[in-house]
Order: structure tokens, then sequence, then C-alpha cells
């Protein structure tokens, strides 16, 4: 038998809401690649996300080490877009103060 090599899909998706999943699962690209920057090698990754093959983590990290640029591109935008849903959210409820509201109601 010879041995055959085919490219393999890598395993990202792209859902209507614009955020990148690994492997089918629910877990973000944005997740995975923070773990990869802590340090954590892709058995600790698996560990820490059960629902992605080791398979799975290995393409992944190979496709961010070839494709790092695009992929920091990205997740600036993810986290420009977040810091303007924060600044959007604090402008309607401010934060300050908010745990000692929170308090007086529970005593309520």
């Amino acid at each position: 038998m010879a041995l055959t090599i085919d490219a393999e899909p890598i395993p990202l998706q792209i859902h209507a809401d614009g955020i990148v999943r690994v492997g089918g699962t629910r877990v973000t690209l944005d997740s995975f690649v923070a773990a990869f920057g802590r340090g954590a090698t892709d058995e600790e990754i698996v560990q820490q996300y059960p629902s992605v093959s080791l398979a799975d983590a290995y393409a992944v990290i190979a496709y961010y080490l070839r494709r790092r640029s695009d992929v920091e591109e990205y997740l600036q935008r993810r986290r420009d877009v977040a810091a303007a849903v924060r600044r959007d959210v604090e402008s309607h409820f401010a934060p300050e103060g908010l745990r000692d509201r929170l308090l007086a109601r529970h005593r309520n």
C-alpha cells in the first residue's frame, strides 16, 4: 500500500456572527491562541478544551504559526469590537457603584 498525501482542511469555521471556532466546537480561535500564547502545549489545550481533538489542535496551531499576522489582525478586530461594545454598555449603564447597587437590591 502506497502512502498518500492529501491536503487536510483547516479545522476552523467562521460562524454567522463572524467568530472563528475550532473543529466544529464552540471553542473560539481567540481562546485557543490565548492559551497557546500563555505557553500551553497542544496537549494542555486539548485538556482545557476536551471537545477539540489533538489533531485539530496541532492543525490550528500550525495555521496560526503560518499566518500569524492575519490571525493577529483578526484578533485585534475582535478586541476593537469588544472595546466598542463595552464603551456602549458603560455609556448606558455606569459601572461606578454597581456593586453597592446590587448589594442594596439583595438586602431588600
